[in-house]
């Protein structure tokens, strides 16, 4: 942020030089040619223009939004390494991290190493994990051709490391792992996961027991990635759809939430319940296994299960736990197309949903802080900018390509003013905020730099290869001192609903990464890097 002040200034004082140069030039020949009237006029004119360039805050927003987007790419898809379990790779590039949960699953007879811790601790919460998945993916689909080459091949890699897991939890039949490591043992230290000495205990989810949240995004999560995979790996692209279809099956013969069931909900309470029902997650499995096989099997189940399952819900929210809104975007796509016109519901929904973010509406009923960010509350509101700015740009294509229009009461949205909005938010979290702080963390040279996060406020194994016992990493958690490691490309919780953020490591709902923060900012950075200015 103090590069972009500094050329804001430097800009606006050669603006004011040259304006003032060449009127004191015109002010001496009209004084020269006998007209002081005009001079003393021209005088006015000249001390007006100054102080409105001053004090104009249009030039100071569009030199501080010129945000490097393709840094902010490269960085936010790095993040997902240092969330990484399992054996890494050698060219694992955050070096700070080491090997961890390598005996995952084996109370089971199973292999369940891999996969990504979902926040700042280090249990594999296998629901957002796979809603994870699905954003990194989607956003693969939608803007990968405007990725620069490696950092599309490193989205596909953060995907793949995700797929390798989640088709792990779903190898073994009428069965499905949906969650490594209690959270509770977990949550009462403060360790690094290369030394975890916490349970790993498995949490398992068999049939005729319903999981039908956690298995439908699953199968989401494999149909989007076998569509993202398409081109690069035919053959890895059909195991994943092949599994999706499992999965799905599960899903759809088993319904109910998993959270409902007793052995499994002391684990994943209250920290991934279901609370919003698992209704979307059989639609939003089936409209993404529709996208990613065309079949009219999936097409005809999204038709006639819509209204009881409750694709009519208007909800201004997408997450890991309420898929309805994403779920009517992703559908729509087809009615604008003008291919199938019996899903028009779900173009109403999603248009519904896109009304209620705009001021302007009178359907308006999102939040905003004074500083112009989405605001729901409870924690990680980031998420909510993230995910609601990813689905804007996503309609916003969709609409361009047929030229149409969202029609919201007396006010017609266009695809650029969806842009521009999604622009707005991402620029604020990279740094163009009333506290001038970037809330992704090693990008500008302000950000937050105490997150809530395990293995960036210990010390690293590499550093200090002497074991860190479970109360032991309490001083570095109550440390004023900086993280020593830097978790390059985590997105933050985020401010509050006044704009104020404080660097407090025990403020965990505003100042702890999570996984699905990240992978739908993914998309939206790739389509600002190919189109800065929407």
């Amino acid at each position: 942020m103090l590069k972009h002040c500094a050329l804001r200034v430097k800009l606006a004082c050669v603006l004011l030089l040259n304006t003032t140069t060449v009127s004191l030039l015109l002010i001496i020949n009209l004084k020269k040619q006998k007209q002081p009237f005009m001079a003393a006029k021209f005088i006015f004119f000249v001390a007006t223009l100054v102080l409105v360039l001053m004090s104009s805050s249009s030039i100071s927003i569009s030199i501080a939004s010129a945000h490097d987007y393709e840094e902010a790419l490269a960085k936010a898809i790095l993040f997902f390494e240092g969330q990484r379990s399992g054996f890494l790779p050698q060219d694992q590039r955050l070096k700070w991290r080491a090997n961890s949960g390598l005996s995952d699953g084996w109370t089971h007879n199973v292999d369940l190493t891999g996969g990504y811790y979902d926040a700042g601790d280090n249990v594999k919460f296998g629901f957002p994990m796979a809603f994870t998945t699905t954003m990194l993916a989607w956003s693969v689909i939608e803007f990968g051709e405007m990725m620069p080459p490696q950092e599309l091949r490193n989205a596909l890699v953060a995907i793949r490391w995700s797929t390798d897991y989640l088709l792990k939890t779903i190898s073994q039949p009428n069965r499905i792992f949906v969650q490594v490591g209690d959270p509770i043992s977990d949550h009462n230290c403060w360790e690094r996961p290369e030394d975890m000495d916490t349970s790993r205990k498995v949490y398992v989810v068999d049939a005729p027991n319903p999981a039908s949240d956690v298995a439908g995004e699953t199968a989401a999560a494999l149909a989007a990635s076998s569509m993202a995979f398409r081109a690069s790996d035919p053959g890895y692209s059909e195991t994943l759809l092949r599994n999706a279809v499992k999965a799905f099956q599960y899903a759809d013969n088993y319904r109910g939430a998993y959270s409902d069931n007793a052995d499994v909900r002391e684990g994943v309470c209250p920290y991934y319940c279901d609370f919003d029902g698992y209704q979307d997650e059989l639609l939003w499995g089936a409209a993404w296994l529709r996208r990613a096989t065309q079949g009219d099997d999936f097409l005809d189940y999204i038709q006639s299960n819509g209204k009881t399952l409750g694709a009519d819900d208007n909800i201004n929210e997408f997450g890991w736990d309420n898929k309805h809104a994403g779920l009517n975007i992703l559908v729509s796509k087809e009615v604008l197309e003008g291919n199938i016109d019996s899903l028009e519901s779900y173009k109403a929904s999603a248009e519904s949903f896109l009304c209620t973010l705009i001021p302007e509406t009178p359907s308006s009923h999102i939040e905003y802080t004074p500083g112009g960010l989405i605001y729901r509350p409870g924690g990680s509101n980031l998420q909510h900018a993230t995910t609601i700015s990813f689905l804007e740009l996503v309609y916003a294509n969709y609409l361009s390509r047929t030229s149409q229009t969202v029609n919201c009461g007396n006010v017609y949205v266009s695809a650029q003013t969806l842009r521009q909005r999604a622009k707005k938010q991402v620029d604020y979290i990279l740094g163009d905020n009333p506290v001038g702080l970037s809330y992704m963390v090693g990008y500008g040279n302000n950000y937050p730099q105490r997150i809530h996060h395990r293995g960036s406020s210990l010390p690293s194994i590499k550093d200090h290869p002497q074991f860190i016992a479970c109360k032991d990493g309490s001083i570095y958690f109550n440390s004023t001192n900086p993280n020593p490691n830097v978790l390059v490309g985590a997105i933050v919780g985020g401010p509050g609903e006044d704009d104020v953020y404080v660097d407090d490591r025990a403020d965990f709902r505003k100042s702890e990464p999570t996984t699905y923060i990240n992978a739908p900012f993914v998309g939206v950075l790739a389509y600002l890097v190919a189109n800065p200015n929407p």
